[in-house]
């Protein structure tokens, strides 16, 4: 354990000295997932360990993803750890993933929220989700997809590729954008070259290929990659 919490911290310092605005602590190594019902205390626990740990090094805020699809348990441990959000990849609604069927949890996560007086973290809602099919949707719009998300009570809305490390098209982010009056992120395939035209029309990105050797997702954290990232990012901003 002492092993996996050091090579988050450096990812995490990696990130920090690069000049991000903020973290997501999640267990994208553990694959393959399971699903919510199949996810053990262990993992909750892990992640609760590891996102004290990566805030009291960085001092940054931090979300929690608990893959996959486990809002109940991510909740839990931004609760215990001093998180500030969750990222929830389906929040509403259903889809076939990676995993097999899953189901939006919405109703039983904002109730768990209020048992256990957690209504300060805040929910980041993936609209049209990567990494599946939408079959049992397909009969509803993005639009009305994306909507539910803020009739659940989301407080971010996230527009994604088709799977880690694809950008969303700018139809499809322009669709959810106008879905919702709720701030929308990118959650996929943003890098340095493609910020300028994504930044504005979102609120913000959600990036970590890019930003690793090779730009492969399972690799380290490559300070020069962010420092440079974030440099554009400042001067778009500054621009704003």
């Amino acid at each position: 354990m002492d092993a996996l919490i050091e090579t988050a911290l450096k990812d995490a310092r990696a990130y920090a000295e690069g000049g991000v605005d903020g973290l997501i602590v999640e267990n994208h190594g553990d694959v393959p997932f399971l699903r919510p019902a199949d996810i053990g205390h262990e993992t909750t626990a892990f992640i609760t360990a590891t996102t004290r740990a990566v805030i009291a090094e960085t001092g940054l805020p931090t979300g929690i993803n608990i893959l996959a699809n486990a809002p109940i348990p991510a909740l839990a441990a931004a609760s215990a750890s001093g998180a500030l959000f969750i990222r929830v990849n389906q929040w509403a609604n259903a889809y076939v993933s990676n995993e097999g069927l899953l189901d939006g949890e919405a109703a039983l996560a904002m109730r768990y929220r209020r048992q256990i007086a957690a209504d300060n973290v805040a929910i980041f809602a993936d609209s049209h989700v990567k990494h599946g099919a939408h079959a049992i949707t397909a009969d509803r719009t993005i639009e009305e997809l994306t909507r539910d998300l803020e009739f659940f009570d989301a407080d971010v809305v996230i527009a994604t590729g088709q799977r880690t490390g694809d950008a969303v098209t700018d139809t499809e982010l322009a669709t959810v954008t106008g879905a919702t009056g709720l701030p929308v992120v990118v959650g996929s395939g943003v890098t340095r070259d493609n910020l300028d035209r994504i930044l504005m029309q979102c609120r913000g990105v959600i990036v970590g290929s890019s930003l690793k050797a090779g730009s492969v997702w399972w690799n380290e954290v490559e300070t020069d990659r962010v420092s440079a990232f974030m440099d554009r990012a400042r001067e778009l901003r500054d621009g704003a």
